[in-house]
C-alpha cells in the first residue's frame, strides 16, 4: 500500500517520529520525542502495508491494551497509545495505530551473546531472576508473553533487566497457525516450548520453558537445540532431551544443571509451575543453597544415550565426562568454542574413520528413515494441516441473527464473542448482527475472539459511572451500555486519590454525560505511580500511616528545630508533587528539640561606678 506520508513526522500533535530502530513482523519501532514532556520515547507503528487490514489493526490495539496494563520496573513501560489518520496517494484515509513506550538505553541479550562467549554463571542467574520477576508479575494479571528470547530482553548500563514486547507474540500467533507463514515463529523456534511446537494452547508454563532455553544459552553461548531448519529444531523440542549446560561450558554447578533441565521438561506438569517457583531455585543456586529441582534425564552430547543427572557422586549417578573430553581429539587443550562453523551447531564427538566403519549400513539406514518419517510428519502437521493437539473451529455466518442467538451459537463453538454496537437507520437491523469479524467460513483456533457488530437504535444514553472499577469490568459495562471502547490510557493519580493502580480514574466523555448510542469512549486508568502530597505540619505518626496506606515506605530523619512542634514533619524527600512508584521510600524530616548547650557562669550585675572592695577601708579625712 503506497501512502503519501509513510511515516508521519508528528503523531497526536505530540510525538515526533525519528529514526527507525527496528522492524518486526507486524510493526516498526522508531526513536521518538514527546514534545509535551520533553523526553525521548520509542514509538511502535503498525506496518503501513497492514494498516488496511482490520484484523491486524484489532490485534495491534489488543497488544496496546495488554501492554498498557503492565506496570513493573522489569518491563518496558507503555506511556500512551493512539491512532493517526494517514492519506493514501489515491486520497483515501487509513488509520495507523501506534504505541508510545519507554526508550531504554542498553543492549539486548542477543547483542551480548553475539560477541561469541557465554555470560558468567552469577550474571546469567541474575539476568534470569530479572526475567522471572517480570513474568511473575505479568502471569499474576493473566498475561502470557509467548516470545521470551534474547532479543526481547535488554540490559541497561546499570545492570537492570527489561523485558520487551508483551502481547506481540500473541498477536502474531493469531495471524497464522503455521511456522512457515509467521516469520516471528520461525525466528524463535529455538525458544519454543514443546506445546507451542505441537500447536497446542500455551499457558504461563510455556514462558518458563522459553526462559529455561534463555538461561541455557546465557550459560553456554548456544540454545539447547540447534539444527539447520526451524522444523528440525521444533522436532528436537518435542522429542529429544537437551544436554546439561555443564557438558558445554566449564564452571557450571550441578545445581544450575538441575534448574535448567527441570525448566526444560517436555510435559508442562513436570517443569516449574510458576515463575516464583523457578525464581526461588535460581536465587538459591545463586546463594549456594540447596535447590528444589529434582534430578532429571539428560542427553549425552554427541551420543544418543541418556544419563541421569543427580547429585555429584550420589548413588546411581553416572559421572559426567570432563568438559575437555567433549572437545574432540584436541581434548582439554582443544578449541574453547565447540561449534560446527557450518551450521552453528555443537560438534562435540568427532568419530574417526575406524569408528564410522563399525556402523553397519542397515542401522544407519534405519535411523535415517525413522528420523525422516518423524520430520515429515511434523512438517505435514505444521505446514499442511492443523497442529497436533490443537482444536480449530469454522466460524459460521451469524449476520442477520438476533444478538442473543448469535452469541449462543458462537459460544457453543467455544469462541469468545465481543459485541460492538453501531447505530442503524433501518429499524429491522436493531438488535441484529450486521457484520462479523472474522468472516463466515474462516478457520480459527478455539477460544478465538469473534467481533459481532450489532445494530443499535438512534438516540442518546448516559455514560455509565465506572470510576474505581477494574479495567476489564469497566470495558464490559461500557459495551453492555451500547458504547464502544476507543482507547485505554494510563495516568498518574493524585496522592489524595483513593483509586488503586489498574482502576479507572475517569472516562472521556465523563460519567453521566449523554452521548449517541454506539459512541466511542476512552477510559483513563490509574498507573502504578502517584503524585506525592505535602506532609509538612503533620505529625510523623499521621504522615507515616498515610504513606503506608499509599503503598510507600516511610523513613524518619530527625532534625533539630525549635521553630516547630517536636514530632512535626518539616520537610520530605522526594518533594511534594513528585511522581513516585509503589514501594518507594519517602524520607520525612521530623523536628526534634535542639540539644541543650553548657551555660556560662553568671556575671555580676554591672554598676555605673566602681565599688570599693569589701576588704578595703577608707580613713576619714583628717580635719586637724
Amino acid at each position: 500500500m503506497d501512502l503519501v506520508n509513510e511515516s508521519p513526522r508528528v503523531l497526536g500533535n505530540r510525538y515526533e517520529v525519528g529514526d527507525l530502530l527496528g522492524r518486526g513482523g507486524m510493526a516498526e519501532v522508531h526513536l521518538g520525542r514527546d514534545t509535551r514532556l520533553g523526553r525521548t520515547v520509542a514509538i511502535k507503528l503498525l506496518r503501513t502495508d497492514l494498516a488496511r487490514d482490520p484484523t491486524f489493526q484489532a490485534r495491534f490495539r489488543r497488544e496496546a491494551q495488554s501492554a498498557a496494563a503492565l506496570n513493573h520496573p522489569a518491563i518496558v513501560a507503555v506511556y500512551d497509545t493512539g491512532e493517526e489518520s494517514i492519506t493514501e496517494i489515491g486520497g483515501g484515509l487509513v488509520s495507523l495505530p501506534y504505541i508510545v513506550m519507554e526508550h531504554i538505553e542498553g543492549r539486548t541479550l542477543r547483542d551480548v551473546l553475539s560477541e561469541g562467549r557465554p555470560l558468567d554463571v552469577d550474571l546469567a542467574l541474575d539476568v534470569t531472576t530479572g526475567v522471572l520477576t517480570a513474568l511473575e508479575y505479568s502471569h499474576r494479571i493473566g498475561i502470557v508473553h509467548r516470545d521470551i528470547k534474547p532479543a526481547n530482553v535488554m540490559l541497561t548500563p546499570n545492570g537492570d533487566v527489561k523485558v520487551m514486547d508483551f502481547g506481540i507474540a500473541r498477536a502474531l500467533a493469531d495471524a497464522s497457525s503455521t511456522m512457515t507463514q509467521t516469520q516471528a515463529v520461525i525466528g524463535t523456534a529455538q525458544y519454543l516450548s514443546p506445546e507451542q511446537a505441537r500447536g497446542e494452547q500455551v499457558d504461563t508454563r510455556s514462558d518458563l520453558y522459553s526462559t529455561g532455553c534463555l538461561l541455557f544459552e546465557l550459560l553456554t553461548g548456544r540454545p539447547p537445540f540447534v539444527a539447520d531448519s526451524p522444523v528440525a529444531v521444533a522436532y528436537q523440542h518435542v522429542r529429544e532431551q537437551p544436554p546439561a549446560p555443564s557438558q558445554l561450558a566449564r564452571g557450571i554447578p550441578e545445581s544450575v544443571d538441575r534448574i535448567v533441565l527441570h525448566s526444560l521438561a517436555k510435559e508442562r506438569e513436570a517443569r516449574y509451575q510458576s515463575a516464583a517457583e523457578f525464581r526461588s531455585d535460581v536465587e538459591a543456586a545463586r546463594g549456594g543453597r540447596q535447590v528444589a529441582a529434582q534430578p532429571v534425564p539428560v542427553a549425552t552430547v554427541g551420543d544418543t544415550a541418556t544419563q541421569y543427572l543427580g547429585v555429584a557422586g550420589g548413588q546411581g549417578t553416572r559421572a559426567m565426562p570432563p568438559v575437555g573430553g567433549m572437545l574432540g581429539p584436541e581434548g582439554a587443550g582443544g578449541p574453547t568454542t565447540p561449534y560446527d562453523d557450518r551450521y552453528g551447531s555443537y560438534d562435540a564427538n568427532r568419530y574417526d574413520d575406524e569408528q564410522r566403519s563399525k556402523r553397519t549400513p542397515w542401522i544407519v539406514a534405519g535411523v535415517v528413515v525413522a528420523v525422516l518419517a518423524l520430520v515429515a510428519f511434523l512438517v505435514s502437521q505444521l505446514v499442511g494441516g492443523d497442529p497436533p493437539g490443537s482444536a480449530t473451529v469454522t466460524v459460521p455466518s451469524v449476520v442477520g441473527q438476533p444478538q442473543e442467538l448469535a452469541t449462543t451459537t458462537l459460544e457453543g463453538l467455544k469462541l469468545k464473542v465481543t459485541p460492538v454496537p453501531k447505530v442503524v437507520d433501518d429499524p429491522e437491523d436493531i438488535g441484529r448482527v450486521i457484520d462479523q469479524d472474522p468472516d463466515a467460513n474462516a478457520t480459527v483456533a478455539e477460544n478465538s475472539e469473534v467481533k459481532i457488530t450489532v445494530g443499535a437504535e438512534p438516540g442518546t444514553i448516559k455514560v455509565p459511572d465506572v470510576v474505581g472499577d477494574k479495567q476489564a469490568d469497566a470495558i464490559a459495562q461500557l459495551q453492555e451500555a451500547g458504547l464502544v471502547l476507543e482507547d485505554v490510557r494510563q495516568e498518574t493519580p493524585d496522592e489524595d486519590s483513593r483509586v488503586e493502580p489498574g482502576e479507572v480514574i475517569r472516562t472521556d466523555p465523563e460519567a453521566g454525560e449523554e452521548v449517541e448510542r454506539g459512541s466511542k469512549v476512552t477510559i483513563i486508568v490509574a498507573s502504578d505511580e502517584i503524585v506525592l502530597g505535602d506532609f509538612s505540619g503533620q505529625t510523623f505518626a499521621e504522615a507515616r500511616e498515610r504513606l503506608i496506606d499509599l503503598g510507600l515506605t516511610p523513613r524518619q530523619q530527625p532534625r533539630p528545630d525549635d521553630s516547630a512542634d517536636e514530632g512535626t514533619v518539616i520537610g520530605q524527600n522526594p518533594r511534594a508533587g513528585t511522581k513516585v512508584s509503589k514501594g518507594q521510600t519517602v524520607t520525612l524530616i521530623v523536628a526534634v528539640a535542639p540539644e541543650p548547650t553548657d551555660e556560662p557562669t553568671e556575671d555580676p550585675e554591672p554598676t555605673d561606678s566602681p565599688q570599693p572592695s569589701s576588704t578595703t577601708t577608707t580613713d576619714p579625712p583628717d580635719n586637724g
